[in-house]
């Protein structure tokens, strides 16, 4: 990888100010003072790299969470509509970042990008059972306890073709009668939808606060991007296997 684009890439500027760092002297690989951006570097040499005499974080992987709005594409490019590539900080846009799963065009919350595809394949595989939580905001009367039983045991839903038999779900009800935050361990299209419409409560507003481990802030609005800490991105490997995985290699 060139040097300019691995330090651009792990937020120390654009393309040019980086350019500028390294032509000014300022960076350093394994002692020596490197003045060409297109100088290349290995996998041994991110550890020696150092910015203005501190050590430099070259990233690999991208972790980021997004809170997305109400009609934004869950695409990282689109012609016609708002999509989530143009979140994206312009810095680490040519790293193949990509959204884990997806969310309608209109259902807000979190959102993962990153350019690790096998956590964003854990993270949406079946297999794995990744809860996310949705907090539903609905029309018609106060769900029962009926329904919570319900979604307990697994509905099956018949608004298709043949009939579909859902995981069970956690429904929990809360002081806004019309508001509920439902759990899943799956991804069926609409799902979320389709379960309130089989109740006959048209979701009116739907936001998801929770993939696994990882939970959207509390003080988040729709457009906030963040990175991932090593905790959260560790919690979510772990989740899913990977560290266990790498120790047993």
């Amino acid at each position: 990888m060139r040097l300019d684009k691995a330090l651009a890439s792990s937020g120390y500027g654009t393309r040019t100010e980086v350019k500028a760092l390294i032509s000014k002297g300022l960076v350093t690989v394994a002692g020596n003072v490197i003045k060409d951006p297109g100088f290349k570097i290995n996998d041994e040499d991110k550890d020696l790299i150092e910015v203005k005499g501190a050590k430099a974080g070259i990233k690999d992987k991208i972790y980021l969470l997004f809170d997305k709005p109400d009609e934004v594409l869950t695409a990282m490019e689109d012609k016609r509509l708002p999509h989530v590539g143009q979140f994206i900080p312009a810095n680490i846009k040519n790293r193949k970042i990509s959204p884990v799963g997806r969310l309608d065009y209109h259902t807000t919350g979190l959102l993962i990008l990153t350019n690790d595809g096998e956590l964003s394949h854990r993270l949406t595989s079946p297999t794995y059972g990744i809860s996310k939580t949705y907090e539903v905001t609905f029309e018609g009367p106060a769900l029962t306890s009926a329904e919570v039983e319900e979604a307990l045991k697994g509905i099956t839903l018949t608004d298709q073709d043949k009939p579909v038999k859902l995981h069970p779900a956690k429904l929990e009800l809360t002081e806004d009668a019309n508001t509920a935050l439902l759990t899943l361990t799956e991804g069926k299209t609409h799902e979320v939808r389709r379960i309130f419409a089989r109740w006959n409560r048209p979701v009116a507003a739907l936001r998801r606060l929770s993939v696994g481990t990882l939970k959207l802030d509390p003080e988040s609005i729709p457009g906030d991007i963040r990175e991932l800490t090593e905790d959260e991105t560790a919690s979510l490997k772990s989740l899913t296997g990977m560290y266990q995985e790498a120790r047993i290699q």
